[in-house]
Formats: structure tokens, C-alpha cells, sequence
């Protein structure tokens, strides 16, 4: 782990003693970052500690689809004074994704539980209005899930040609390949189902 703020360093050892065991609280690094790792039943009592020894400025709050199991919800808090960056992360299961609000702790957590709910499908118990906040409504699933079927371009031909070949005219281009995050039998025939737009004279 690269050197540790002096106010990281203090909150972590502050923290473990509150825990009484280095075993529920892991202190490690990702890309420069000091992270605290806590599970979910801490989650709330730890972004609270945090707030009240200096992490007052609530950044951002997000999660991470690690599958085959988890879904990781990440915190960023800063302390304005020691200009120290604290992430504070936590694993929740994929099959039953909860974890408690923390928008009592930090107001400005309520748009990011949101688009969490939204794009993750974490449900953030006690929050006061977990409603769609980006998507329209009728949306089904949650985009940023790795399973989510990203079905745009084998529904609806890209506007365009992408390779030599692809608009029908020129030299033959290569085996046209599904995109990224749409399985190898998802929608068979799909492609010939869609109908050829009108033809305008003119």
C-alpha cells in the first residue's frame, strides 16, 4: 500500500479499535486510493464514523457488478481539512442486492442510491423516494449489470457503414460479429425479422 494520509491512517486504526477485530474492517489501496473495506451490516455506522472524524464532504456513491456472485456499492468521501480521499466499499449478493440507506448520514447520497436502484438494481433499504431517476418509464432491467443484453445493433441496423462491404456496396467485409454483451444465441434471426425501412422516391 503507497504512503497513507495521516487522517486515513487515524480513521483506520480508530475504526478497527471500534470494531474490535482487524477481521471486519480491511484497509488496503486501489490505484492511489486508501480504501476501507466493511461488510454491509457496518456500512451505515462506518459512513457516520467516517463524517465525524472529518470525511464531511460526501463525492459520490456507485456500484460495481463483480459477478459471479457480488455486486460491490462504493462510497468516496473527502475530508476538506487533511484534503485526504477515503473509498468506502462493501459486497452485497447478487441474488438478494440490499443494503441500508445512508441519506440520513449524507443528504447528497439520495441521487446516487437512485441511479444505483436504477442501474444496478441494489435496493437501499429506508431510502425516502427510490424511484427511476434516469431511465424511462417502462424500462425493464438494469443497464450497467454485466447480463444486461445490449440489444441495440442486433435489432436495428447501424446507421452506416462500419466495415468494407457492410452497406452493400464495395469490397466484402469480414464475419460481421455480435456486439459486446449479446450472448452467441441470443435473438437467432432476429436481424431477418426486422423489417427494411420504405423505400422514398425522390
Amino acid at each position: 500500500m503507497s504512503a497513507v494520509p495521516a487522517a486515513v491512517a487515524a480513521f483506520a486504526d480508530a475504526l478497527r479499535e471500534r470494531y474490535d477485530s482487524g477481521r471486519r474492517v480491511q484497509i488496503s489501496d486501489s490505484f492511489g486510493e486508501p480504501v476501507v473495506d466493511v461488510p454491509p451490516d457496518a456500512w451505515v455506522e462506518t459512513l457516520s464514523f467516517a463524517r465525524s472524524r472529518g470525511f464531511e464532504f460526501f463525492d459520490w456513491l456507485t456500484g460495481v457488478d463483480d459477478p459471479p456472485d457480488d455486486f460491490q456499492v462504493v462510497a468516496h468521501v473527502f475530508d476538506p481539512v487533511a484534503m485526504a480521499h477515503l473509498l468506502v466499499r462493501t459486497r452485497v449478493p447478487r441474488a438478494d442486492p440490499r443494503l441500508p440507506t445512508v441519506t440520513a448520514v449524507f443528504r447528497g447520497a439520495d441521487w446516487h442510491e437512485r441511479e444505483t436502484f436504477e442501474m444496478f438494481g441494489v435496493v437501499f433499504d429506508g431510502h425516502p423516494d427510490l424511484r427511476p431517476l434516469l431511465l424511462p418509464d417502462g424500462f425493464e432491467g438494469h443497464p450497467l449489470r454485466k447480463d444486461f443484453v445490449l440489444a441495440a445493433r442486433v435489432a436495428k441496423a447501424w446507421p452506416g457503414a462500419k466495415e468494407p462491404g457492410e452497406s452493400g456496396h464495395g469490397s466484402p467485409g469480414r464475419r460481421r460479429m455480435l456486439p459486446p454483451g449479446v450472448p452467441a444465441d441470443w435473438g437467432e434471426g432476429a436481424a431477418r425479422a426486422v423489417p427494411e425501412p420504405p423505400h422514398r422516391d425522390g
